[in-house]
Order: structure tokens, then C-alpha cells, then sequence
């Protein structure tokens, strides 16, 4: 028998998931490799989700819960957005979903059609790319200028060349870390309004901004989708725990889809993740070490001929132009590790037009990696 694959299946690797694979393969061999690969925080998951989780494993009460999510963790995530943003959010317009990836999938499938023109941000997480392309949509990247972020300008000058069904916008922003001014954010949803764009935002790098406080698209009205998840500031990224905050008019096709995609979430994390609003201290400490990190890769990564190409001003990465040293990426990630021992995203990944002369450093490890993988970096291009 011959087994043929879709068209739909025919999208572009993940790269920085590669790069892991490789790295996690030369420490099985014993090499000691430090990962800047991926964005997956060095911290635990806080002391009261860990201990939550035993509790209830303890109890062995572990199943289906309503597709939605359970109801408390519902209620927490709605307190959360009044307590940190001052927004009412009602727990009815909360979905709880198996990590963000799930979110958008619920959020493309309940509000395009097969065919549909979507714009995303060039360089930007690539997920986003292929889960459209997956689900027979078109990806429309609108490439950014000097600021590093989406404009309403831009945006207006894609849908002017064709119109667009909507828009996915992230801020902080993977891979870059650029942060979307308050006052931007609000003419770009303004101008959705406007043009009849539906908006996505992507809120999962909040609580790691550096340089402002943290403003969710709900700021400015109920009608964006917002996607939020536990993985990156809370540190739960194999939790695979998420949420979303959608208008009330698309609560239940998102139940709908939910109930035969994913049944729902996974009740122990959903029971762990509501003890996770209450460990800011715990959370902030670690945050602390991003912090510092991202003050030494200011000075450290320029010195090393890496150019840092877009402001990082939030998230835990770096995207350095590499052209100083390479005009393909892939190739120079392949040596940094075999090499240096250092891994780290190539730009194609981000950017499939011009990611050759670029590459992601992630700074979720800790302090101490961070600084042994600069020196690294520094002996071998000497």
C-alpha cells in the first residue's frame, strides 16, 4: 500500500525544535551543550502548582472536565485581568485550552474559512505560518520596519492590496521581544474596527515586559480574541496549559470545536494552574534573572558581531543580525553547536525571505549559562 501525505501536512519544520533535538542528542553522547534554542524558562513551576498537582494526584479524581475548562480556574483567570489590567473580563467569555498552540487553532477554525487572508508579522513565530497553512488558509506576513512591531499603517497598506479576514499580532513579540506602544495598539485596533479585520492578539509574553507595564488588547474593547497561556512568565510550558478570552458571540462555536478536538484540557494542570496567580514573588525572582541576562546581552552579543535587530524590550529573546559573520543561518546554527556548544534558533524560522542573515538567542536559562555561553561564543570566533 501506498501511503500519500496531504498538502496540508507539507509545512516547514520547526526549526528551533531541531536545533533542540540536536542539542539533547550530543548531551546523551555527553557533551555538555548550552540550549538558546528554545523559550523554555530555567525556573520550576511555582511551589503551590506543584503542590496543587500532587494533591490532587493524590486524590486520583482525574478526568474530562467541561470543554470550556473548570469553573474556578475560569473565575481566576477573569479576577487575574482586573487585578493586573483593570479590565472586567466575565468568566463565561474565559476558554481554557491545552496550551496556546490550541488556542489558535480554535481561533482560526471559529472565525475564517477555508481561504481566507490573515496577516501575521515577518519576522514572527513561525507556528503561526504553519498552523494556517495547515488549516487551508493563506498567511499574508506584512514585513516590519525599524520599530519591530505591527503598525496601523501597515496593516492598512495589506489590506489595501487585498483585503484581509484578519490579523495576529503578538507583544511582546517571538522572536524579536518588541513591545507594541499602548497608543499603537489602540490605533491598530481601531483601524480593524474600521476595515472589518478580525483581530488575534497574543498576550503570552505578558508579565515579562522590561520597559512598560503590560496592555491587553480587552483595553480597548471586547471584540479582539486575546490568547494568553501558563508556559512562558509561570513556567509551565509541559503543563501544556493555556486560555483564551473571546467575544460572547463566539463562546460556544469555540465550545463546539473544543468538544470533538480536544475534549478539554487537561484537568490536573487546569486544577495546578489555578494556584499559579498567587506566586508572584516566586515568579518575579526568576524574572529577575531574565533580567539580568538581558542587560549582559545588550553589551555582550554587539561586542561578538551580533547586531540586535529589534528592541528587547519584553519575552526572553534576542534577534541579532549575523551577517557579520555568515549569510546562512541554518549553516552557522549547525557549527555553533557542533563547535561552540552553544545552540540557537536559526532566522529562517522567523523570517523565510530574509532569516538567512539572522538568528534567536534565547535568555530563559539561567545567569551563569547565559554568561559560560557568551564566552563560549567569544573563544570560538576569535
Amino acid at each position: 500500500m501506498v501511503i500519500s501525505t496531504s498538502r496540508r501536512s507539507r509545512i516547514e519544520p520547526f526549526h528551533a525544535m531541531d536545533v533542540l533535538a540536536e542539542a539533547n542528542r550530543l548531551r546523551q553522547q555527553g557533551v555538555d551543550v548550552i540550549s538558546m534554542a528554545v523559550g523554555q524558562p530555567s525556573g520550576s513551576a511555582p511551589a503551590a502548582v506543584r503542590e496543587a498537582a500532587s494533591a490532587a494526584l493524590i486524590r486520583g479524581q482525574i478526568g474530562y472536565t467541561d470543554a470550556l475548562g473548570i469553573a474556578v480556574l475560569r473565575r481566576a483567570i477573569a479576577a487575574h485581568y482586573a487585578e493586573h489590567y483593570g479590565v472586567e473580563v466575565a468568566p463565561a467569555r474565559v476558554v481554557v485550552t491545552t496550551g496556546s498552540s490550541a488556542a489558535f487553532n480554535l481561533a482560526f477554525l471559529a472565525m475564517f474559512d477555508v481561504g481566507d487572508r490573515v496577516a501575521i508579522t515577518s519576522p514572527g513565530y513561525p507556528a503561526y505560518r504553519n498552523i494556517l497553512a495547515a488549516l487551508g488558509l493563506e498567511a499574508v506576513e506584512i514585513e516590519l520596519g525599524e520599530e519591530g512591531y505591527l503598525t496601523a499603517e501597515l496593516l492598512e497598506q495589506a489590506h489595501r492590496a487585498a483585503p484581509l479576514a484578519g490579523v495576529l499580532f503578538a507583544s511582546p513579540a517571538n522572536p524579536t521581544g518588541a513591545v507594541i506602544p499602548e497608543a499603537e495598539l489602540g490605533r491598530i485596533l481601531e483601524r480593524t474596527r474600521a476595515l472589518g479585520i478580525a483581530a488575534i492578539s497574543d498576550e503570552i509574553y505578558h508579565r515579562l515586559a522590561y520597559a512598560a507595564p503590560d496592555v491587553t488588547a480587552l483595553v480597548f474593547g471586547e471584540d479582539a480574541v486575546v490568547i494568553n497561556s501558563f508556559s512562558k512568565y509561570y513556567c509551565m510550558t509541559g503543563w501544556r496549559i493555556g486560555w483564551m478570552v473571546v467575544p460572547e458571540e463566539l463562546v460556544r462555536p469555540i465550545e463546539r470545536l473544543q468538544q470533538s478536538l480536544y475534549i478539554s484540557a487537561p484537568e490536573l494542570s487546569q486544577v495546578a494552574a489555578c494556584e499559579a496567580f498567587g506566586a508572584t514573588a516566586e515568579l518575579e525572582a526568576i524574572k529577575d534573572s531574565y533580567r539580568q541576562s538581558r542587560v549582559m546581552l545588550l553589551r555582550r552579543l554587539p561586542e561578538l558581531g551580533f547586531r540586535i535587530a529589534a528592541p528587547m524590550d519584553g519575552a526572553f529573546y534576542a534577534y541579532c543580525d549575523v551577517s557579520a559573520h555568515t549569510n546562512d543561518s541554518m549553516e552557522f546554527a549547525r557549527r555553533m553547536i557542533a563547535e561552540a556548544h552553544v545552540a540557537a534558533t536559526p532566522g529562517h524560522d522567523f523570517d523565510v525571505a530574509n532569516g538567512n542573515r539572522f538568528m534567536r538567542f534565547s535568555y530563559a536559562g539561567s545567569v551563569r549559562e547565559i554568561e559560560t555561553a557568551m564566552q563560549r561564543l567569544a573563544d570560538w570566533l576569535r
